[in-house]
Parts: C-alpha cells; structure tokens; sequence
C-alpha cells in the first residue's frame, strides 16, 4: 500500500491532511449533509459493471470480487486519510449446477453452499423426514436410496444433510418454513447427501406428490476450489487508536447474481461515508471494513477478529481498542422495512454485549428525530455482526430486509406492498442496481454518518467490553443452531412486538 509520502510525490494530498489546523473536528449534522444519492448510485453502478465484466457476479475470489476488492482500497487510498490494507485469507469455494424435477414438472431449487455433486442425474421416489430431520431417528430405513423431502428449522441445514446421508438418501430437498426461495451454505465441505433448498410452497406440492408415489430426478453438479480472498481495512491516521469504532458491510455477492443490494448497498454506504469523513477530523479512531466471503459463512470477518484475538496472532488487547462494531448488509431493499438490530433484546429477547442499547437507541432516535417509523431486527448471527458478538464487542447496525414477507402493519408504515418479499431479488440475478429503493438508500447512509460522527467524537453510553475475550455463549450457540447457518436475517413486527421467524 502507498504511504502517505508517496502521496505527497504524487501531488494527492487529501483536504483534511492540507489543512489540519483548520479542519473541523466532526459532527454527526455535518457529515450527514454530505451524503449524497448521486454518490451512492454512481458506486452501485461500478459494482454492477464489475459484475458484469465477470459472469453477472462478484462472488469472493473471483473477477468481479476481485476488481471490486481492488477499487474499494484505491478510492480509500487515494484520500491519503487512511491507512489502507487489503487482509488476504485462502478459503474454499463452493458453487453448481442444478437441476431438479419432480411428477414431470420441473422446480427451481438452490445450491446448498459446500455440498457435493450428485452421481450424474439421480432419479428416485420422494420420501419425507419424519419431524424436522434434526436427529438420525428423523430417517427411518426407508429413506434409503430415496429423495429426502425435510422442512427448514430448529437445526442448521448441516445437520440435516448429514443426517440425510448417513441414512442412505440419494438426496435432500430442503423446503422453507416461511414463504419464499431457500439457499444457504453446509457450514464447510462434510458428508452431505447432495443438498438442495426450494421454497415453501414446491415443499408443499412434493409433500402432496409423496403420497401417490411421485419420484423426483436431482442433478447437482459443483464446483470446488481454494481461493484468495480479501478483506479491506480502512483506519483513520487521526483519532485515538485505543478508541476505536469499526463499521463495515461485506464486499462479495452470491454466485447467482451481482448482490448490488445484498451487500453492494451496505458496501457504497459505508464508503460514502468514509469519503465524506476526509473532511473532518475525528477524537476515536474509525476503521471502515468491507469483508470478503461473508455469503460462505462470515469468513472474512471471522477471519479478521481471529486474527487481532490471538487466535491467528494479536492479543486481547488489540479487541479491546474496539469500543463499538456497526453492520449494514442489505440497506435498500426494494420493499424496505428501516430495521434495527435489538440491541437491547426488548423484542426477541437476545441482546448485545453492553453498549449494543446505546447503539439501537442512537439509530432509533435518527428516524424518530424526522418523523419516520423503525422495526427491529434481530441478531440473528447471519451476518458479520456475529464475529463481533462472540467477541463481547458492543454492536448494531440496519437492515432493510431480505427473503421475508412485508406484513401489512408494516406496509402501514414503510408503504411498498404486503405479502411480498422485502427484497424479492434476494440472492438472485435480480439483485441490480435498477432494484434499489433510492429513498431508503440515502436516508439509511445518511444515518451510518449519523452515528459515525457521533462516535468519532464520544463512546458515550458504550462502555469498554471486557479485555477477556468472549466466546460464544450458550445462548448464542442456541441460537446458531435454531437459524441455521449462513447469510439470512429475521425482522420483527414493529417496535416492541413481533416473533422471532425460524
């Protein structure tokens, strides 16, 4: 990475380095006030162009993550404001083909991320998992040789693929239990029967075929391989760096489309805001991070934490420095609902570290403060959140929706249409530029500056985690296991109400 003195040969000098006697210290009001729509599309249509340079995608390893990676560290660089790197990390990459049909009529499924092929087209009867397929008695003996039909929930997809193989079944299909399309990720390469996710309502329809014998053809065909993958890190060069806030959103799509909203929003948003803070000065330190291969598991975020913990080297000390995380992983969906993670757990009883209220109530009091509506949204541990709780490290952040239903009480609220997806083009080729709500864009990126320039300045009501690292408790274990695995989120009924989705 370029030093701040090869910037000064190269005559690139960022207007807060120039002039730092005379540069502001930040505020929340004006940093807000320098996000600008223009400058959120105008990113979102580069990543779309990486995309579609590179096969429609920019799934982490590949040409479109590649270039997106290399772009993201130049425009941080090039304000001379940061200390930039790009984290390297080797992980496995896992994509396919597939194909499934059933009674004569074909069906879209879902990769399952990290399952294997199938051996060519497998043709057998359905049969369905008694219960949800949590446990090896899940399968009885006729399961063998057969098309597996299991329902979503109370366990991670994992276990269910396992359980499917170790009872003999030439395959698994796994239904959702909300409507909408099901995909997700095994966790990691495993003895899985070849898994794929479907919908609610096919689950349905093959659980009504079972019954008359209808047989089901599954065709998977993968592709596996070890790829180098990037986070990229952004710190100030000013501000206290043993008071540090770090926010960052992930940087690669899914295989199947460009993810422009998921997480192309969170992405631009959070560099928007990092290109506006050049203007400032700032008393904390602030770490912008854009992470690699979060729809394979929140590798690079993990990744990143292992290593400042002592895991992967570092020490508990360098966590500590980190007074507070903030996330943005789908930040304009097109039939958004403004969600906030339940930092307090007032809404599904799960909580944050201390610290995690304060940061809720910070968000909410952006919206309210300009008459807008807020739902929570919960921790669900599917997005890069997650390494940052088991960390104790007090955390929040926004949400617009993914593959959830908009109920009518929140079309009540947001507008957009009831009973459909928030983002109908999650993890899909639909997810492009011209499929994001523009309004909840400016608004949720205006509110990352909002907060940004709150805790340049003061952790205030965010006390210091404990220097002991935290990992994860049972509670969290509970609840990993109860929302399977992967990227997905759950959004709650409007403020103090609602139920947790599984």
């Amino acid at each position: 990475m370029r030093t701040a003195s090869l910037f000064a040969a190269a005559g690139v000098i960022a207007p807060a380095l120039c002039n730092s006697k005379r540069t502001p210290i930040v505020s929340s009001e004006q940093l807000v006030k320098l996000v600008k729509l223009e400058d959120l599309l105008a990113g979102s249509q580069k990543l779309q162009d990486f995309a579609d340079a590179h096969g429609g995608n920019r799934a982490f390893g590949g040409g479109g993550h590649n270039a997106t990676v290399d772009w993201l560290a130049e425009e941080l660089e090039k304000t001379g404001y940061y200390d930039v790197v790009k984290q390297p990390f080797v992980e496995l990459f896992s994509a396919a083909t597939v194909d499934f049909s059933a009674g004569g009529a074909d069906y879209k499924v879902e990769y399952m991320t990290y399952g294997p092929s199938s051996p060519g087209t497998v043709t057998a009867p359905l049969i369905a998992a008694n219960n949800i397929g949590c446990t090896a008695a899940d399968f009885p003996a006729e399961v063998t040789g057969k098309l597996v039909v299991i329902k979503r929930g109370e366990c991670p997809f994992q276990t269910k693929a396992l359980n499917a193989k170790a009872a003999g079944a030439a395959g698994a299909i796994i239904y959702n239990n909300i409507a909408g399309a099901l995909s997700g990720t095994l966790g990691a390469v495993g003895d899985y029967a070849p898994t794929v996710g479907t919908s609610l309502e096919v689950g349905e329809t093959l659980l009504a075929g079972i019954a008359s014998g209808v047989e089901g053809s599954l065709f998977v065909e993968t592709i596996q391989e070890n790829r180098t993958n990037y986070n990229v890190i952004a710190e100030t060069k000013g501000g206290d760096k043993n008071n540090v806030l770090v926010l960052g959103g992930h940087s690669d799509s899914v295989f199947a489309g460009p993810g422009i909203n998921d997480d192309g929003s969170g992405s631009i948003g959070v560099l928007t805001v990092a290109k506006a803070l050049t203007q400032f000065k700032v008393k904390n330190a602030v770490r912008f991070a854009f992470w690699g291969a979060e729809e394979f598991g929140k590798l690079g975020s993990f990744y990143y934490l292992k290593s400042l913990n002592g895991t992967l080297g570092g020490s508990a000390a360098e966590v500590a420095k980190i007074r507070a995380y903030l996330n943005f992983d789908m930040i304009a969906s097109p039939n958004y609902v403004l969600g906030i993670y339940d930092g307090d757990g007032s809404a599904f009883n799960f909580s944050g570290p201390a610290g995690s209220n304060t940061i809720e109530r910070d968000f909410e009091e952006f919206y309210e403060n300009r008459g807008l509506p807020h739902v929570p949204s919960l921790f669900t541990l599917r997005s890069d959140y997650a390494a940052f709780l088991e960390n104790g490290i007090p955390s929040g952040g926004l949400f617009t929706g993914a593959e959830e239903l908009k109920t009518a009480e929140e079309a009540q609220l947001f507008g957009g249409e009831a009973g459909v997806a928030l983002d109908a083009n999650y993890h899909q080729p639909g997810d492009t530029v011209e499929n994001l709500a523009h309004d909840a864009y400016l608004l949720n990126s205006q509110s990352i500056a909002n907060s940004v320039g709150k805790y340049a300045v003061s952790f205030e009501g965010i006390p210091r985690a404990n220097a002991t690292i935290r990992k994860r408790s049972a509670e969290m274990s509970r609840l990993l296991a109860r929302f399977d695995t992967g990227h997905a989120h759950s959004h709650g009924a409007p403020c103090g109400a609602g139920s947790v989705v599984m």
